[in-house]
């Protein structure tokens, strides 16, 4: 079948199936079978509202990340060091990759906005 229309809440083909199911109405789709040659109205309901949290993002463990560390932390200074982690100068932090970062206990240390590299052209 072939979807041809699909309408939300309160356009036009949607007022019964507005008044008959309210708030949890979602969409009203209007699907096409060619073999039969019949048109379906379909409805999408909302039947269970709960909390949710979403789950963090999948990081790959090669993307590169900065990590704050306090320049007094010389034991951590030197696990990032031999690890391959490198120092930027200009922005204060040390460049290491995710999975490094991870395996250092640094995650929360991860600074996200720093992190965002402009993407190459």
């Amino acid at each position: 079948m072939r979807i041809r229309m699909t309408r939300k809440p309160g356009q036009p083909g949607t007022l019964s199936e507005l008044a008959t199911y309210g708030d949890k109405l979602i969409c009203v789709r209007y699907r096409y079978d060619e073999a039969s040659k019949k048109r379906h109205k379909t409805v999408e309901l909302i039947t269970e509202t709960v909390d949710w949290s979403p789950p963090p993002p999948k990081i790959p463990p090669n993307t590169p990340v900065l990590v704050q560390v306090a320049k007094e932390d010389s034991t951590t200074i030197n696990a990032i060091r031999k690890a391959g982690g490198v120092w930027d100068a200009k922005k204060h932090l040390w460049w290491m990759l995710y999975a490094t970062a991870l395996s250092l206990g640094l995650e929360d240390r991860i600074d996200w906005h720093a992190s965002k590299r402009p993407r190459a052209r």
